[in-house]
């Protein structure tokens, strides 16, 4: 089933479905998305990070999960398939996904979805879907800044962890000689300043990719950082990811570009929304932007509109806990059929 998962699309598969053993499942999906091809042209991916993802979800054997879902990444201009992240935009389809499969029984005109996320980081979430009439509903007219048309809300809930959300034991690091706040909240990311980059934060896309010094340096402080927050040689890992932050100009409460690695995302992912939102409520952070005891949702400017985090968090400065977040998203089911995958290696 092809779905608009939040700002993203992808494919999703039931588990039994794909092949067991790891490198036989990963050369599928690699000729199913049509990669290694920057256009993707002979596959279903859509030529970009956002459009050439995977979901595969399977009934779940812990009690506190209905389904399980692992997020995969297929690289459009490489063989490469990872699963280093997880996604949180592609996490929206994966309720009505389980729904439409018949993992998960209609519960009423609200169903309530049990996600057990089975990335390097396992983690929980918990989907609100709208099943009126025994069906999921996908129209409605909730607007989410990222994709062009309304449709019916989905509110994703997130449990926090023992863990502390700053990897590094601090609240400033420096690599490449630029401060930086290093965040986890569900998914790694580098704070910057868009100022110490010399730049405004607010460029498009586009123009941030073309400036190839600022690519470089983005660079060469993600791999710096990936030691430091624990994720070893991040130099063939889409993570961490980096968001440039600066004062908000719509009202919001920051803006930020982030870049996914490589590319720069036309919105922000869920997860690393999250850790923004936590990094503008932490005093200190390069991202503090936050008055002590604020309340309320803290709202994340990006290239296409604005995204609404929720975070309650627990203690303060470096061992800062998260409690709980919350977002609401919106995803459609877009097909649900047959794919032909090209024959042969995907690497032939």
């Amino acid at each position: 089933m092809q779905m608009r998962g939040g700002s993203s699309k992808g494919a999703y598969f039931l588990g039994a479905d794909l092949p067991v053993e790891e490198v036989e499942r990963n050369d599928l999906l690699l000729r199913i998305m049509g990669s290694p091809d920057p256009r993707e042209i002979d596959g279903i991916g859509g030529g970009h990070p956002l459009t050439s993802k995977v979901a595969v979800v399977t009934r779940s054997a812990d009690p506190n999960a209905d389904v399980d879902y692992l997020f995969l990444q297929v690289v459009p201009d490489r063989a490469t398939v990872t699963d280093a992240q997880t996604c949180g935009n592609l996490l929206a389809g994966v309720g009505p996904f389980a729904i439409e499969r018949g993992l998960v029984a209609v519960a009423g005109d609200i169903t309530d979805v049990r996600i057990r996320i089975m990335n390097p980081t396992i983690g929980f979430a918990q989907a609100r879907v709208q099943t009126p009439g025994g069906r999921v509903r996908y129209d409605g007219d909730t607007v989410m800044a990222g994709t062009p048309f309304p449709a019916a809300p989905i509110h994703l809930a997130f449990p926090g962890g023992e863990a502390p959300v700053f990897p590094t034991g601090r609240l400033v690091d420096r690599f490449a000689g630029v401060e930086a706040t290093c965040v986890d909240a569900g998914m790694p990311v580098l704070l910057v300043r868009a100022a110490d980059l010399q730049i405004d934060g607010v460029e498009s896309p586009a123009t941030l990719e073309g400036d190839d010094a600022l690519r470089s340096t983005v660079e060469a402080m993600r791999r710096e950082a990936g030691p430091a927050m624990g994720l070893g040689d991040v130099t063939d890992k889409t993570v961490p990811k980096i968001s440039l932050v600066s004062a908000p100009r719509q009202g919001g409460t920051i803006a930020t570009r982030t870049f996914i690695p490589h590319r720069v995302h036309e919105a922000i992912g869920v997860l690393g929304a999250v850790s923004v939102a936590v990094g503008v409520r932490t005093a200190g952070s390069v991202a503090d932007r936050s008055e002590p005891g604020e309340q309320g949702p803290v709202r994340i400017e990006h290239p296409t509109g604005s995204f609404d985090v929720e975070v309650d968090l627990d203690g303060a400065g470096a061992t800062t806990r998260l409690r709980r977040s919350a977002v609401v998203r919106t995803a459609r089911k877009l097909s649900d059929g047959l794919v032909w995958p090209r024959s042969g290696k995907a690497t032939g």
